[in-house]
């Protein structure tokens, strides 16, 4: 099996998270995967490979070293995200890429216009959707790269290593992937997640994060009688989204620029109720992003009546810059990892969160590396084929560069 079936018959099973279910996992179809990876990973000698009750996979592959060394641990999503669908992926190949628009079917074209980063894969071998679902490279890609690197290692006995842990988690895409993980099981004096996108790329930052639920109340009367007694819960949502800074949102943000996402807005005149995502590098910077948004709260209520709007601000991971800092040589092993493919490494911080983020807080350092994957979470998603085996190359030479330390 190569690297691109391996992958597409991944993509193929529907792994999709829910985060309304309430449950952990958050779909029982996680557990279809799960299933399939616990068997090959038992069939490629991790014979201790287990699948526990909230669908968390870990698995050992013991050193062949005749010394003592570090565990390095490779970890990888099971989940696609619920912004698209993930049933019925159809992946197919293009081979030799013409860096030109793809039609993935009638009236579906992934525009270069729209994702001019297409422009440089000119000639390689792409892995895409039929215009339907999203691929789910994000982060089947990573799964493949750990386990084509298992392969690797017990068809090439002579390659040193130190222990190798593995782990697969499921409902990263709705933030959940930690909250059941158990670094202790998973064994590793250090870690990587494998959720990214190109491969040269190294990512030891990523926002700090946290949510706000914003809840109006509204009085209803029949319009024809309400002057100066009715009060619209929608409107007043609607006046505290337009009161926020258009250049706060994320169509209007870039780099290390953090922003405010409304993300769920539903209601009526009696109730309504709004959900955003609040983004920054900068945790001081978040800060003012929060008092802004209670600020302005208070300036509704002021507005249209006290009581009026109400708010709920809760955190949902750090800056794992915080963690890493502190371990400069768990990045340093990856960037001379990525050099010794052959490739100019490059550290970019994470417009986002990984498993990592807060995997790194349990006091496992965790950094993020890329798998040949882009345009995720929708149906213009790809894997670039030469750049998922490079992937594997930098989890193997991440394991060398580790056993060679005493």
């Amino acid at each position: 099996m190569s690297a691109a079936e391996r992958l597409a018959s991944y993509c193929r099973i529907d792994t999709q998270s829910d985060p309304a279910s309430g449950t952990h996992p958050s779909s029982k179809k996680e557990f279809d995967l799960a299933d399939v990876l616990v068997k090959q990973l038992k069939e490629l000698g991790l014979e201790d490979a287990v699948l526990d009750e909230h669908c968390y996979i870990y698995a050992h592959l013991e050193s062949n070293l005749d010394h003592e060394t570090k565990t390095v641990g490779f970890i990888a999503h099971m989940d696609t995200a619920p912004d698209f669908s993930g049933t019925g992926v159809n992946p197919r190949i293009i081979k030799d890429y013409d860096g030109e628009d793809i039609v993935l079917k009638e009236g579906v074209v992934t525009k270069v216009s729209d994702f001019p980063y297409m422009k440089t894969l000119k000639g390689k071998t792409l892995m895409v959707t039929d215009g339907n679902t999203l691929l789910g490279a994000d982060d089947k890609a990573g799964i493949t790269a750990i386990m084509e690197a298992l392969v690797y290692w017990k068809e090439h006995p002579e390659a040193k290593h130190g222990r190798i842990a593995v782990a697969f988690t499921p409902d990263e895409e709705i933030g959940e992937g930690p909250m059941f993980f158990d670094v202790k099981q998973l064994g590793a004096d250090l870690a990587y997640t494998m959720d990214g996108d190109a491969v040269h790329v190294m990512s030891d930052e990523t926002f700090n994060a946290a949510s706000a639920e914003i809840k109006a109340k509204g009085f209803s009367i029949h319009p024809g009688e309400a002057k100066d007694r009715m009060i619209n819960a929608a409107a007043a949502c609607c006046d505290f989204q337009a009161s926020l800074p258009e250049a706060m949102t994320p169509e209007h943000t870039e780099g290390k620029e953090g922003f405010i996402h409304l993300i769920s807005f539903e209601g009526n005149t009696e109730e309504a109720h709004m959900g955003y995502i609040l983004r920054d590098h900068d945790a001081g910077k978040l800060e003012e992003k929060k008092q802004l948004m209670q600020d302005l709260v208070s300036y509704i209520n002021r507005k249209y009546g006290e009581g009026t709007l109400s708010i709920e601000i809760k955190d949902s991971y750090h800056n794992m810059k915080e963690v890493l800092k502190d371990h400069p040589e768990v990045s340093g092993i990856a960037w001379k990892a990525i050099e010794d493919c052959g490739l100019v490494p490059e550290n970019v911080p994470i417009r986002g969160g990984t498993d990592g983020s807060q995997i790194s807080f349990m006091g496992l350092p965790c950094p993020n590396l890329g798998t040949g994957g882009g345009n995720f979470h929708g149906r213009y998603e790809y894997c670039v084929m030469e750049e998922l085996e490079t992937a594997v190359k930098v989890i193997i030479r991440i394991a060398e560069l580790v056993s060679q330390e005493a």
